[in-house]
């Protein structure tokens, strides 16, 4: 039985002693159980290449050094074994009475699951077939003072595994390989954006009027300033201020803030990466889209070992412009019904269940797609051509009046990615904003403010552009098959 097991019949209290109780003997023996740094460590994923083919019962001279965290052990004695676990995986640890001395042997065994080691070692292939390091020396490099989660077995509380995500990254090697693959998709888009000749830049966090999206902001106050301030809900509008500004290709990645429900594809913090190509149109975006998405599943596929089979990321995608999207859906043609309340008598004789007191025409258009269309959009498609209410940026459709050119990427049954030809006339801008005061006055909480400061940077001239954004906790969930957005950030929001 392990030392934690023994303690465990005398509760938590008893373990954290003899946890402590084991930090105070190193540091008698004169050994720092927290130092400053362990050079020199190779990970242990390149370790089990440099090996790969070896034949079991193989004995070889190669000596590595590695570092993780203890996560099994298996006898005592003369000869004992453990596991070892970094970030790129898990390896087997002989120790060994004849090679390491009774002292060390002993120290080693000693120490606790959850503990962090450094291991100096020489690499064979056991009998069974699982490459091992021979234990030739080694250092605690930090005293777990606390057990790990379900001895290594895996954190299985989902509620634990959001709230306290490092106990979550220690007990599921399935959590580790997610992130990392985050991680790389963050990494491809940028990359590809950078090959595009985009140029990163960066705008405010902490904005003194908020657009760019329909949403709520939060607000918060700066007091050297005594004003209001908003946390940004999007970066759109700043970013077309550099494409007037001459910068022709912007991106920015990074986070958005919006004060809304939480569901399992909302958290009130997330992260977008927008761009914006000047001379460019939603036709170049749509392009762009379908080269973008092959890699990225690409990269996804690299980290976990296999891409999602369910999802074809081959382009060209399937288009379907809204109005006849939600037609097939639900019957309803909705520019018959253009008037509020004709569209709402629609949705009620259809007895489609979605909410429809005090909201206005685009709010209805906008919950009607979303609810009863966007579940349904599973393989990869572009919704094209909105209502110009629903879109205040978006640039009028070049040949069907009333209409914006306007696209949203859907896939897995949501949506990834939006997008428009952007609006670029200082003066239909003005118009727009002001349509949405009027919104404003009707109750949308959602409408977007009036931006005089936008409008005069219009005024100087914004060249014809394609603008997108591209959700990055929603892409992840779609590489990685994960249902809940919780699921995919490392620290979301969750109620008390």
């Amino acid at each position: 039985m392990s030392d934690d097991a023994q303690a465990a019949a005398g509760g938590e209290e008893e373990i954290l002693a003899a946890r402590r109780a084991k930090l105070e003997r190193l540091r008698a023996e004169g050994l720092d159980p927290f130092p400053h740094a362990f050079p020199g460590v190779e990970a242990i994923a390149d370790v089990r290449a440099a090996h790969d083919g070896l034949e079991p019962g193989a004995e070889t001279a190669s000596r590595h050094r590695i570092a993780g965290r203890l996560a099994a052990r298996r006898g005592q004695g003369k000869m004992a074994f453990l596991d070892l676990v970094d970030r790129s995986g898990r390896i087997q640890l002989q120790s060994r009475l004849d090679v390491l001395g009774e002292e060390l042997h002993g120290r080693l065994l000693e120490l606790d699951l959850g503990d962090l080691i450094g291991v100096d070692g020489t690499a064979f292939m056991s009998k069974r077939g699982e490459l091992s390091l021979r234990v030739d020396g080694f250092e605690v490099l930090a005293k777990s003072l606390r057990p790990p989660p379900d001895k290594f077995h895996g954190l299985q509380d989902v509620e634990t595994r959001f709230r306290r995500r490092e106990l979550d990254l220690i007990g599921n090697e399935e959590s580790r390989h997610l992130f990392v693959a985050r991680a790389r998709i963050i990494a491809t888009v940028r990359r590809y954006l950078d090959d595009a000749g985009f140029v990163e830049v960066e705008t405010p966090v902490l904005q003194p009027l908020y657009g760019g999206a329909m949403a709520r902001p939060f607000t918060t106050h700066h007091n050297a300033l005594d004003r209001e301030l908003y946390l940004r809900i999007a970066t759109e509008l700043y970013l077309k201020r550099l494409i007037v500004g001459g910068l022709e290709r912007v991106y920015e990645l990074g986070k958005d803030f919006r004060n809304e429900g939480i569901s399992y594809k909302h958290n009130p913090e997330f992260t977008m990466v927008e761009f914006y190509e000047a001379y460019a149109d939603y036709e170049d975006m749509m392009r762009r889209v379908e080269e973008l998405l092959p890699r990225v599943a690409a990269a996804t596929a690299e980290v976990l070992g296999s891409a999602r089979d369910d999802l074809d990321f081959t382009p060209p995608y399937r288009r379907v412009s809204l109005g006849d999207a939600i037609a097939e859906a639900t019957g309803i043609d909705i520019y018959a019904v253009r008037d509020r309340d004709a569209l709402e008598a629609a949705i009620r004789e259809r007895a489609i269940d979605i909410p429809t007191a005090d909201l206005t025409w685009p709010q209805l258009v906008d919950d009607l797609f979303s609810k009863v269309v966007e579940p349904t959009l599973q393989q990869p498609t572009f919704v094209v051509d909105y209502p110009k209410e629903l879109s205040p940026f978006a640039k009028d459709h070049r040949s069907e009046p009333g209409l914006v050119e306007r696209f949203e990427a859907f896939a897995g049954g949501m949506e990834v990615a939006n997008a428009f030809t952007e609006l670029n006339d200082p003066d239909e801008q003005r118009a727009r904003f002001e349509a949405q005061v009027r919104f404003a006055a009707e109750g949308d909480e959602e409408a977007q403010p009036y931006d005089e400061v936008f409008v005069e940077a219009l005024e100087h001239g914004m060249p014809p552009t394609g603008g997108i954004g591209i959700g990055i906790d929603r892409l992840v969930m779609l590489l990685t098959g994960r249902r809940s957005i919780r699921e995919v950030v490392l620290f979301p929001a969750m109620r008390d």
